[in-house]
């Protein structure tokens, strides 16, 4: 019988692959259930932030990343990966300063996705923020460092007009993206996803928006968080990669999570029992458009199954669990049995 633990991997892997491309650039990294009330009196004014026109890639992504928090709106949408043909029901609604976002699976199985956060809760946090309030600008200046931004103009997507950004990585470490935006409001109108090849992984592409309307209460950015500490740590990640605050309340699997912006990267480490059967086959999966890393290793306490998880390329997966090291309760640090490269 498969424990509890391994009962939880299994589960947590399986909604790691169902992406919700519709909040790609809004959640990207954010687990947290805190519906708490905002702070009026800190923040951003959507009216405010929209009032300037955007010209250049970065600003637009800036209004982009604005507009996943300022409007509230009905769509119907398609996803299409190399396993599949989806096709979703969105719906996102603001509320006394909550966000309301809802994915209707309208294929198979009845499946609806809902989550609940404050407006403004800005998923991707930044390291050495000096006490700062997270904004789409400071956002955008990091992708910059990381992705080369082109615009171009005249596009049109789902009888809408709309720009085109196109995100080109400055390394080998991670895809390639293309953003359509919806030139009236900034909503996010298709996404593509496209391997070192070349090769289109995932589209996601609004059909049909409905009734787009901007929200003109106050998004405040949310306080620094806490990355809880965990007995291992990953030893290399591609530049720009930076540890995001993650919340399994009640539960001791130990995981931790790293975004450079766009993309981003699930690590869990757990323990195995002694004579373990139900551990995950060590090696790569494709497992929709994203790819599993899964690696066993022997510490001072015993046998560990490693498992990074993403939209990243295989060689940048089996370098991050390949890096894992465990401090010893004496403080040594133990490696990973693989031979890691430096």
């Amino acid at each position: 019988m498969m424990s509890p633990q391994r009962a939880k991997c299994a589960w947590v892997l399986a909604v790691g692959v169902v992406t919700l491309s519709f909040q790609a650039h809004a959640e990207i990294a954010d687990s947290s259930s805190d519906v708490s009330q905002p702070d009026r009196q800190t923040g951003y004014e959507c009216a405010v932030e929209f009032e300037a026109t955007a010209n250049s890639a970065t600003q637009w992504l800036e209004r982009g990343l604005w507009a996943s928090h300022c409007y509230a709106f009905q769509a119907r949408a398609v996803a299409i990966d190399a396993v599949d043909v989806r096709t979703l029901a969105l719906s996102h609604r603001i509320q006394d300063g909550i966000r309301q976002q809802v994915v209707q699976y309208l294929d198979g199985p009845s499946v609806s996705i809902e989550r609940r956060s404050p407006v403004g809760r800005l998923a991707w946090t930044q390291e050495h923020s000096n006490g700062e309030l997270p904004s789409p600008a400071r956002w955008a200046a990091h992708l910059e460092k990381y992705y080369a931004l082109e615009l171009e103009d005249n596009a049109r997507v789902a009888g809408r007009d709309a720009v085109k950004l196109i995100f080109e990585p400055l390394d080998q470490w991670r895809f390639s993206r293309e953003w359509w935006l919806d030139r009236d409001t900034g909503l996010l109108l298709k996404h593509v996803l496209i391997d070192q090849q070349d090769r289109i992984i995932e589209t996601f592409q609004i059909t049909q928006l409905q009734s787009p309307q901007k929200y003109t209460g106050n998004v405040r950015g949310n306080a620094p968080s806490v990355i809880i500490n965990t007995p291992w740590r990953s030893t290399w990640l591609p530049d720009g990669f930076v540890a995001q605050p993650v919340t399994f309340a009640g539960d001791d699997l130990h995981k931790r999570v790293y975004s450079d912006g766009l993309a981003t990267v699930s690590i869990f480490a757990e323990p195995l029992a002694s004579g373990e059967t139900t551990a995950l086959q060590e090696g790569v999966k494709q497992l929709g458009v994203s790819a599993v890393a899964i690696e066993h290793t022997i510490t001072a306490e015993g046998r560990w199954q490693l498992v990074a998880i993403g939209e990243l390329p295989v060689a940048t997966l089996q370098r991050i669990v390949r890096s894992i090291t465990f401090d010893s309760p004496e403080g040594q640090v133990l490696e990973n049995d693989d031979e890691i490269e430096r």
